[in-house]
């Protein structure tokens, strides 16, 4: 598997971002071959009004855009995923002093709820809450994280070829027991994102009472 790392720093790393009125921002993240452009429509969707925050991923594998390294399909080099999420989480925390943000709900498809779930359990004082769609369990042994009550959504696929049933609930088990209120739902779809993905991460972050984003 051919890949090649973007060098980026805390804040070069190439982004869009929408400003808003809402008072919680959105931190897209998208899946292998997406970027920084994929999500903003479903963050217009799932969150009105809201600030819209959407980096590149900064590694390239074959040419696709990723958050961090994976060895094969579902075997991620952990070493890197570390490396990028501390970068991602220092990315936020300049985009949030540039932008004048608070801490964003992330919104992350495959690769890149794999990194949001990372940023959870490595900074999880970085997000505010998450919705995950399509992750899997990103750290072989996870820390030991305080997250303390923040709302996590999970929306699995009942027939994903990618994610096994098993390691999506372990990943909700691993965010439970680190204090998330996670919400885990799976859906009769395969990986691909789906309109029932939009219409509950939609209904569930309307549903949110989060503190002020300040």
């Amino acid at each position: 598997m051919t890949q090649e790392s973007l060098t980026q720093d805390a804040f070069t790393l190439i982004h869009r971002f929408e400003p808003g009125a809402a008072a919680r921002p959105l931190l897209l993240l998208h899946g292998t071959g997406g970027n920084e452009h994929d999500l903003l429509p479903l963050g217009r969707i799932v969150a009105p009004g809201a600030a819209l925050l959407s980096p590149r991923g900064a590694v390239s594998e074959n040419g696709m855009p990723r958050f961090f390294r994976r060895l094969a399909e579902g075997v991620f080099d952990e070493a890197d995923l570390r490396r990028r999420t501390a970068d991602l989480a220092a990315f936020v925390g300049a985009a949030r002093a540039r932008y004048g943000i608070g801490a964003p709900l992330a919104l992350g498809f495959s690769n890149g709820a794999n990194i949001a779930a990372a940023l959870l359990m490595l900074h999880p004082e970085v997000l505010a809450g998450a919705v995950l769609i399509r992750p899997m369990v990103p750290l072989a042994e996870p820390p030991a994280a305080d997250l303390a009550g923040k709302p996590v959504l999970m929306l699995s696929g009942a027939m994903d070829p990618i994610v096994p049933a098993e390691n999506a609930s372990r990943l909700a088990q691993q965010l439970t027991a680190a204090g998330a209120a996670v919400t885990h739902r799976i859906l009769p779809v395969g990986h691909g994102l789906s309109q029932a993905d939009v219409s509950l991460a939609t209904d569930w972050v309307r549903g949110l009472a989060l503190p002020d984003a300040a």
